[in-house]
């Protein structure tokens, strides 16, 4: 398996144009498959090859610089397959949950691994698992689980607060409507089997996977 070539670091600026300029350059380079995973606090991981023998999560990424250039190439392709554009090559990523993870901030309210701010969220789940999930537009985050304590403050059953017994029997079948006050607002709680988001969703978890996937 190939791996990664070397991220081409610069001053914030110029970084997106480097990229479209080596795209250009270099049109034919081959996709890597592996190396790098989002985990569900949104952490971005590098997976040597002893990760990837060991199916492990790989090393924690901390160079902030590094960090942000793969936020801002950060895009999908047509099957679902999120990647980091990393100059001429696409990094594909395997994700833990989403493609997107967000938490909470006081000012902007839900904040993306990337940066960007959620707005208005059009649909919101809570899993089988006790995860939650947002929709805002092209947007999928599953929520941090730190912060999931936080924001069941702001759900209701029924219009009344949520109590934890409640919450339970919900998530195990139980009657009522659930609903997370965002913004003003009431936004609907479904229901998702965790292991059924990515197929309604039309995300791919683990790209490295994939049926037809040449390892490169």
């Amino acid at each position: 398996m190939r791996a990664p070539v070397p991220p081409q670091l610069c001053e914030a600026p110029s970084m997106d144009d480097i990229v479209l300029q080596a795209m250009a350059k270099w049109p034919n380079v081959p996709h890597c498959y592996g190396w790098l995973a989002l985990d569900a606090r949104g952490t971005w991981r590098m997976r040597d090859e002893a990760a990837q023998r060991a199916d492990a999560p790989g090393d924690k990424l901390t160079n902030s610089a590094l960090v942000g250039f793969i936020n801002r190439n950060y895009l999908s392709d047509e099957r679902g397959c999120w990647y980091f554009q990393n100059g001429p090559q696409r990094v594909y990523v395997n994700l833990e949950a989403t493609p997107f993870i967000a938490r909470t901030d006081p000012q902007q309210g839900l904040v993306l691994q990337t940066g960007q701010a959620i707005g208005a969220i059009d649909q919101a789940f809570m899993t089988d698992a006790g995860a939650i999930i947002v929709r805002a537009g092209d947007v999928l985050a599953q929520l941090d689980d730190r912060d999931v304590a936080q924001m069941l403050q702001t759900m209701t059953l029924d219009g009344r607060p949520l109590a934890d017994d409640a919450l339970l029997g919900w998530l195990e079948g139980g009657d009522g409507k659930l609903a997370l006050r965002w913004q003003d607002r009431d936004v609907a709680v479904e229901r998702l089997e965790a292991q059924a988001a990515a197929q309604r969703f039309g995300y791919v978890q683990r790209p490295d996977q994939m049926a037809g996937t040449t390892a490169q």
